[in-house]
């Protein structure tokens, strides 16, 4: 198949690679302007969690189109930051550049703004579980064996088993949650809560040290559960059903102090979410995943005394 990965993100990339590595052609768009900086090549490492659940170092060449205007795909990969969907959807428009795409980032609008910036265009909702850098030539990855996507009837595009055979050919399976957009949500508040609680404990510009602090610290992990209640609170504001989600909430429902403990024991046992959690270094992702869960709660009047001061200080970090 033909894929096409809008920019040169962590995301977007790692999937590339992947696409690539199982026989797919895959380009990437980069504005024109843009182009003599970007690289040909990049080495990848990989973590890669598709045939063992502990995880598997591997490293790899992978070579970098660039696609022209006035093309079609079969597939259009964005996973953009810092609520930039909207503009990555009007490049794609203004530069003639067809398929389905598949949406693998965070969004915190409602669904009828989505669908307005999409107009006609055929669009799938997704998540990553995968997570990195790229510095100096080097795509430094983690690769989960399995991605979020939307069912094929909210979805509504005509090539969804095209889809699943992409994925397939890559040996990733797909988890499919009752809504995408609310689980994105409840996955954004489960963030905040997280990213503000190593804001507190961590420097806030060095975010993988912040990570590491907190993963390691039952009392930090336990202060997270009790901010992730107060964010998830935020999320059913917005009139989200958790009957539906009860799976993914379950770790924040129990005692505090153990679900602390459980999740440092899991942390220290699962190199693949450890990896993840000290990749994730982009800060305006960051900020942008805790000011919509702030800007919210605070919208709805929702208490959250926890999370409240920490983004507030977290923030103030980030202007100084």
């Amino acid at each position: 198949m033909r894929i096409l990965v809008v920019g040169l993100g962590v995301i977007g990339t790692t999937y590339g690679y992947v696409f690539q590595a199982s026989g797919h052609t895959v380009e990437h768009f980069i504005r024109e302007n843009k182009q003599a900086d970007a690289p040909s090549r990049l080495t990848v490492k990989l973590f890669d969690g598709r045939y063992n659940g502990k995880g598997e170092a591997k490293q790899a060449e992978y070579s970098l189109a660039f696609a022209q205007p006035d093309n079609s795909y079969d597939f259009i990969v964005i996973s953009v930051s810092a609520g930039k969907l909207a503009a990555a959807i009007q490049t794609l428009n203004e530069h003639n550049l067809q398929g389905t795409i598949i949406v693998l980032n965070g969004i915190w609008e409602e669904k009828s703004v989505v669908d307005q910036w999409f107009g006609h265009r055929p669009y799938i909702l997704g998540y990553p579980v995968a997570g990195g850098s790229i510095e100096h030539g080097v795509l430094d990855s983690v690769l989960f064996g399995h991605l979020m996507l939307e069912s094929q009837e909210k979805a509504n595009i005509a090539n969804y088993a095209d889809l699943m055979a992409l994925l397939s050919s890559c040996h990733l399976k797909t988890e499919v949650p009752y809504d995408m957009l609310a689980w994105i949500w409840i996955h954004m508040a489960i963030n905040a809560g997280v990213i503000t609680t190593a804001a507190k404990y961590g420097d806030v510009f060095d975010p993988a040290r912040a990570a590491q602090t907190v993963m390691t610290s039952s009392k930090a992990l336990m202060e997270s559960v009790l901010t992730i209640r107060e964010a998830i609170r935020i999320i059913e504001a917005r009139g989200v059903s958790f009957r539906h989600y009860r799976k993914d909430l379950l770790p924040y429902t129990i005692p505090p102090r153990i679900a602390g403990w459980l999740m440092k024991r899991m942390f220290a046992n699962n190199e693949l979410t450890r990896r993840i959690m000290q990749l994730h270094s982009n800060v305006d992702d960051l900020i942008y995943v805790c000011k919509s869960v702030y800007d919210c709660g605070k919208e709805h009047g929702i208490p959250a005394p926890l999370l409240y001061p920490k983004y507030e200080h977290f923030a103030a970090q980030l202007r100084k």
